[in-house]
């Protein structure tokens, strides 16, 4: 549990309402990892938790879009497989994985640009 209040429940993932709203979390928050997912996706089921507990143990915050809903913000990403990772730092996309990466790896990944 953690003792950090933060504007919005961002110890949650944050699910993303379309291009506006990604934008909005990305200019709000210093390292935002965006997972793009589908529900019907094996790897992205997997991942979930692992990015559930990064949301509360980090200070990044986790934001989460649905390509079958957000498809034309998927494609505006190039996103081609799911689930793919889109990190931001300070408002600029720095890093992109397409897979389920460890939950280690992520953690190292986020806090390279939190520190």
């Amino acid at each position: 549990m953690t003792t950090e209040t933060h504007t919005g429940s961002t110890d949650d993932p944050l699910p993303v309402e379309g291009a506006d709203h990604l934008d909005a979390i990305v200019d709000e928050h210093d390292v935002v990892l965006v997972d793009f997912f589908a529900t019907w996706c094996g790897p992205c089921k997997m991942l979930e938790p692992v990015l559930e507990n990064l949301a509360g143990e980090t200070d990044a915050v986790v934001a989460k879009v649905d390509v079958d809903d957000h498809q034309q913000l998927a494609g505006a990403y190039g996103v081609r497989g799911v689930p793919t990772l889109v990190l931001f730092a300070d408002g600029e996309q720095v890093e992109q994985h397409t897979g389920a990466l460890p939950a280690d790896q992520l953690r190292d990944l986020i806090e390279g640009y939190t520190e």
